[in-house]
């Protein structure tokens, strides 16, 4: 059985928008991602999204729906199929759950933000 650090993870690497994989699980991934600005508009067809703030603030906007707000501590789900952009105002330390293989940019049009998961050690 392996163990992570959560706080060792995030200092492992500075890039933004740039996942690291934290563990593997039943075919779900457990990210740490670093957060600032705000992303492209995108969904996920066939999976849903958790965003669990570990540290800083994070807009949830979502299509249609009031945007949700998170902070320190808490998290949230983006069903499957929602319009979301997740906005960060200021670093926000961020820990996502999802199908594994689940691109970042969803299905936007977006190559210049579609970033490969990579382990803790790249």
């Amino acid at each position: 059985m392996e163990t992570v650090d959560i706080d060792e993870a995030f200092d492992a690497f500075e890039e933004r928008w740039a996942p690291r994989l934290l563990a593997s699980l039943n075919g779900q991934e457990l990210k740490a991602a670093k957060l600032e600005g705000a992303f492209v508009w995108h969904s996920h067809p066939d999976a849903d999204e958790l965003f669990w703030v570990i540290e800083g603030d994070l807009t949830l906007e979502l299509e249609g729906e009031p945007d949700q707000q998170l902070s320190d501590g808490e998290l949230g789900v983006v069903p499957a199929g929602v319009e979301h952009r997740p906005v960060a105002d200021g670093l926000a330390k961020v820990v996502l759950f999802e199908p594994a293989g689940t691109e970042n940019t969803g299905d936007a049009d977006a190559e210049d933000r579609k970033r490969e998961v990579q382990t803790l050690e790249d």
